[in-house]
């Protein structure tokens, strides 16, 4: 069951997918569309999630689950990661690839492999003030408090 993003609470289980690219405008109309109708049908068990999605910056899904109603399990969340490997390839995509940083460039978002992003660290082409997108965030209130964050302040601050 579809709940608005903000309705949900803090405590509840997010995973993000990052895009190795910005999304058209026509492409998130078309997502968002599909996500609506997977978060609708989306169940456990049998019994359907409270759950919802954000779209981010034309280049993050952020799924989200109430799991006080009903915890997401291993068939819901393999059935999430065939709905993103759909857009995947109906987009020519990557978004399962856990190997690649997004970070701010000034006003734009940009992605690089990790080892890039290494090097980049390494030739202060971005430093620990850089702010990254921690996708290793795990609830609601973490993403709000820790997305977004410098740096240095995240995982990435090894590269420093």
């Amino acid at each position: 069951m579809y709940i608005p993003f903000e309705n949900l609470p803090e405590e509840s289980k997010i995973w993000i997918y990052q895009s190795n690219r910005k999304f058209s405008d026509e492409e998130m109309v078309e997502i968002e569309n599909d996500l609506k109708e997977f978060i609708e049908n989306w169940a456990a068990h049998g019994t359907g999630l409270e759950a919802s999605y954000l779209l981010k910056y034309n280049r993050f899904i952020v799924l989200a689950v109430n799991q006080h109603v009903q915890q997401a399990t291993g068939c819901s969340i393999d059935s999430s990661v065939a709905f993103i490997q759909n857009i995947e390839q109906k987009y020519a995509v990557d978004l399962l690839d856990k190997m690649n940083v997004t970070f701010k460039n000034g006003e734009h978002i940009a992605h690089k492999s990790l080892i890039d992003f290494k090097r980049m660290a390494k030739e202060k082409a971005v430093t620990s003030n850089t702010i990254v997108f921690n996708n290793l965030v795990n609830t609601i209130e973490e993403f709000n408090e820790n997305w977004e964050v410098p740096a240095g302040e995240s995982w990435h601050s090894r590269f420093f």
